[in-house]
């Protein structure tokens, strides 16, 4: 497999974690990754699709497959814990998820693409705006730019702490889960806390509401598979003890393997929340946030994948089961033919979305060296 020079790589990575943009405001690292990639002659760069996503291409001189590699562009709204030289300098935004890391290791293959250009085909390398809310994707696919480019196949890893460095981590089918956010508004009447009988009190529905639909993978007999209900927020009225609140908000985060289960998850909590609301004189309504489809791999897209790390000689693990959280490349691996992998980041590697993570520079070599692998099958 190819070896490049990984300085400047490392460099990079660094400075882009010292100023990190959270979902849809990631111009400035956009533009950073562009100026990279502009010194590797690719045959062109695709701006703003999307918002702030951007695509560089490299076209093989005969037909052949169109292999796109995908990584993120975004940090996350926490502030950064940590006495690196390098930690963020922006407040309460940080690149907590390993995105900087991502992002490199797939600029990286800039290096290698204008050595050895495609021998048939185009190679695509995509970087992605808003993952972390999971709206990125869906802005991408549905910009006519991306439109006009070709994708047959397309490939990604997210590091994983808590697995040896290096490792690779693979699974066939769905590999991470679908999740959606509800926010559930129940709006009633203020009264004088003297007088409650003169108001409409959502508290007693706020109860039920959290104790119906947290149990509702228990209760759903048409469930196929893994499924979460997980409370994250409640507030019931304001901090005056002299009233009778006639407002509250309940959210929730609801989560499934499989995208079907996830629909009717929604649609029972739906119609939970409609039916308490109604039986206590309240209105109710009910909004999506942060909807991230299940992320499946195509079997091939795998095999490719196991191949890259057999060739490197990279240790691989196969999951028993998908991982319970949710990304944004969901959307791609249905629209085309395509798969995630892990790469593991470290035993000891604080967790994703820690304020003292950050990604370990040691194991950039080991995506590189992946996605090169995965190329050299499809296109040399």
């Amino acid at each position: 497999m190819t070896n490049i020079d990984l300085q400047d790589i490392i460099s990079l990575r660094q400075e882009i974690h010292q100023y990190p943009e959270v979902s849809g405001e990631e111009k400035e690292t956009a533009d950073r990754i562009k100026k990279f990639l502009s010194q590797f002659n690719p045959d062109q760069i695709i701006s703003e699709i999307g918002g702030h996503g951007l695509i560089a291409q490299w076209k093989g001189e005969e037909e052949g497959p169109s292999v796109t590699i995908r990584a993120e562009l975004d940090g996350l709204p926490i502030q950064e814990i940590s006495d690196l030289e390098y930690k963020s300098t922006k407040q309460n935004t940080g690149h907590l998820c390993g995105h900087d890391g991502h992002m490199m290791m797939v600029a990286a293959l800039a290096k290698i693409l204008a050595k050895e250009k495609p021998k048939k085909g185009k190679v695509n390398l995509l970087f992605q705006p808003a993952e972390e809310t999971g709206q990125g994707a869906e802005a991408m696919l549905n910009d006519s730019k991306f439109e006009d480019i070709q994708h047959e196949y397309i490939f990604a890893l997210h590091n994983l702490p808590g697995y040896p460095k290096g490792e690779i981590i693979l699974k066939k089918e769905t590999f991470a889960s679908a999740s959606k956010g509800i926010i559930i508004e129940l709006d009633g009447k203020t009264s004088h806390a003297a007088e409650p009988e003169n108001g409409i009190s959502p508290a007693q529905a706020v109860a039920e509401i959290i104790q119906q639909i947290k149990v509702l993978p228990d209760t759903i007999n048409e469930l196929e598979d893994f499924s979460l209900v997980t409370i994250v927020h409640a507030k019931i009225g304001e901090r005056a003890f002299g009233t009778t609140p006639g407002q509250a908000v309940v959210m929730a985060t609801l989560r499934a393997y499989k995208d079907k289960d996830l629909i009717t998850l929604d649609n029972t909590a739906r119609k939970i929340c409609e039916e308490i609301s109604k039986k206590h004189n309240l209105s109710c309504d009910i909004a999506d946030t942060e909807v991230f489809s299940s992320t499946i791999n195509s079997p091939d897209c795998v095999e490719l994948i196991e191949n890259a790390a057999s060739k490197n000689g990279f240790e691989t693990q196969y999951l028993e089961a998908p991982f319970r959280w949710s990304e944004d490349f969901g959307l791609f691996s249905q629209a085309y033919k395509g798969a995630m992998f892990g790469l593991g980041s470290g035993e000891e590697t604080p967790s994703l979305h820690n304020p003292d993570y950050d990604f370990p520079d040691d194991i950039m070599d080991h995506g590189i060296k992946m996605f090169d692998g995965i190329l050299k099958q499809l296109v040399y």
